[in-house]
This record gives C-alpha cells, sequence and structure tokens, in this order.
C-alpha cells in the first residue's frame, strides 16, 4: 500500500481505548472484550458529526487507540436511509472523515467497522459461484442502496489516512439467535428468502480478532468475513437442525425481492488472504457457523406451547 502497513503494536496494559457507539451491538461487543482482556477503555460520549467536541474528547481522554462502530444502518434497515439522506451522510460520511483526521493528527490508531455490501457479483471476474473473491484492493461496484453508496465513498477516502485500518464487515451473526440484529435471526423471520452465497461475519470469532487488530497497530482496509460463502438456504437447514427442529421457510428470487425492497441489497463473496495471513487459524465460514454459533445453541430453542 502507500504508506508504511502498520503503527507501533501495544502491549495490553499500555492501551487505552476510546470506543464509539455504546449502544450499538458490535460497540457493546468491544467494550466487553477490552474488559476480558484487561485492556483499559472507555466510551466516547460525543456524536461524531461535532468536530469540536470529538477533539476535546480526543485531548482529554488522551486514547492509544479508537474503534468506532458507530454509524447508520438505519431502522428497521437500510431502506431507512433512502427517505434519510442527510442523517445518513451526517454520521456515515462527515463523522467518520472527521474522526480519521483527529486521530491522524494526534497520532491515535484509529479502527473503524465498516461494511463489504459495497461490492455486488459481475458478470465477469467475479462471477456468482467462481470462488472468486474481491479483495482489499477492488474498487466497490455496488452503489444500489444510498447506505452503501456513503460507505463507498468513504472508504475510498479513508485509505488515504496512515492511521486507519478499515474492516470490512458483512452480514454479521452473533450467538444471541433471538436478538433482531443478528443476520441469521433476521432471515429466520423473513416470510421469503432469497438463496444466494455470500461472505459473512461471525462476530464470537472474528470480533476478539478486531481488538488485536488495533493492539497490533495494522492500517489499511481488510475484508473481514470469515473465509469462503454461505447460502442463505444451507444457515437455515442448519438452524433447522441444531436449533428448531419445527422450522420451514419458502424461498424467492432476487426479481421477486425487488418488489419489496426499497433499495436493492449486496451480494458478494470477499477474498480473506490478507486477513488469513495475519490470522492463520481463522475458521472458514461454515466451520466458524457450527463451532460459534450452532454448537453453543443447540436444541436451546424455546418450544413454543401450542
Amino acid at each position: 500500500c502507500s504508506h508504511t502497513c502498520a503503527m507501533k503494536p501495544f502491549a495490553e496494559k499500555d492501551m487505552k481505548v476510546l470506543v464509539f457507539g455504546r449502544t450499538g451491538w458490535l460497540g457493546g461487543m468491544v467494550g466487553g472484550l477490552c474488559e476480558e482482556r484487561g485492556i483499559k477503555y472507555q466510551y466516547s460520549k460525543v456524536r461524531l458529526e461535532n468536530r469540536e467536541s470529538l477533539a476535546k474528547e480526543l485531548d482529554e481522554v488522551k486514547p492509544t487507540h479508537v474503534m468506532n462502530a458507530a454509524g447508520l444502518t438505519g431502522r428497521p434497515n437500510v431502506d431507512w436511509c433512502e427517505s434519510h439522506k442527510e442523517e445518513t451522510m451526517r454520521v456515515n460520511v462527515v463523522g467518520t472523515l472527521n474522526l480519521a483526521d483527529l486521530t491522524k493528527e494526534r497520532n491515535i490508531h484509529c479502527l473503524m467497522f465498516a461494511t463489504g455490501c459495497i461490492f455486488e457479483y459481475d458478470q465477469d471476474k467475479h462471477k456468482l459461484g467462481n470462488g472468486v473473491g474481491f479483495t482489499e484492493e477492488d474498487s466497490p461496484n455496488f452503489h444500489g442502496s444510498f447506505y452503501s453508496h456513503t460507505k463507498a465513498m468513504v472508504e475510498d477516502m479513508l485509505k488515504h489516512f496512515p492511521n486507519t485500518c478499515v474492516l470490512r464487515v458483512r452480514m454479521p451473526i452473533g450467538d444471541d439467535l433471538e436478538f433482531h440484529r443478528n443476520f441469521i435471526y433476521k432471515i429466520s423471520r423473513y416470510e421469503r428468502v432469497v438463496d444466494i452465497p455470500n461472505s459473512m461475519t461471525v462476530l464470537p470469532e472474528m470480533m476478539p480478532i478486531s481488538v488485536e487488530m488495533s493492539r497490533r497497530g495494522l492500517t489499511g482496509i481488510y475484508n473481514f468475513t470469515n473465509p469462503g460463502v454461505v447460502s442463505h438456504n444451507e444457515i437455515l437447514s442448519m438452524y433447522k437442525e441444531y436449533y428448531d427442529p419445527s422450522f420451514s421457510w419458502k424461498n424467492f428470487t432476487l426479481e421477486e425481492q425487488a418488489k419489496i425492497l426499497a433499495a436493492p441489497r449486496s451480494n458478494n463473496e470477499l477474498d480473506c488472504t490478507k486477513l488469513k495471513k495475519e490470522f492463520p487459524e481463522l475458521l472458514g465460514i461454515k466451520e466458524s457457523l457450527v463451532k460459534y454459533i450452532f454448537e453453543p445453541n443447540r436444541g436451546k430453542k424455546k418450544q413454543k406451547t401450542k
């Protein structure tokens, strides 16, 4: 890459992490992991778009590392961003760039949880099913939703901040199968689902890696998914096998799905070679789902009494 690909590594005892996104899913996990590892941390009390208060907080807290899991995905989903473009820009673009810029000035390592939903399968090199994933060097080719469009623009700018590490998260999966943000919970509740192989992020395996990446001072863009792809039907089959034997589902096509969405969704495979070089122990997506999500939930579904 154009600049040195790391800042200096820290011993955990010397780290002081300022975490953004206290009320968010990933932000909550980051605090919990710091706690577990005995790393000093605190949650930010300011909004990223308020540059002056952000600068003041950085100067008062004096963190060695910043981990940013704040961002707007919209509620209940990214369709919200289509009709709330100013708010989406304010947080996802202005706020994120404020943080990269202010941490750069202060030589603070800045890790950003970003998205890999900025690519889609094409008819060329990245055809569905051919196993060729998008790399960190590929330029985003999916601008179908305003959310993805803002994220793609910002990623392109962030790579010029030498203190910043950008993690491309996709379809995050947690071990609480009844939690509404969990990708598996979402697809298990849809009336019908498409069936397309995708790269996904198994959080119980990947989130500890993100804290370690901060500690090591890694910078630049990383595809932050488990290697390989898994399809909706494969996940729902596991869901049925391990968790809810009475579960059934129906599929529909992308064309049919498009009719009920305000904005198209991204489907892709990301190439994880770069991350795997740094973390050779990283499990493939299907192994990771079994180990971290389905085995721990085996037979735990509370059967509804009719």
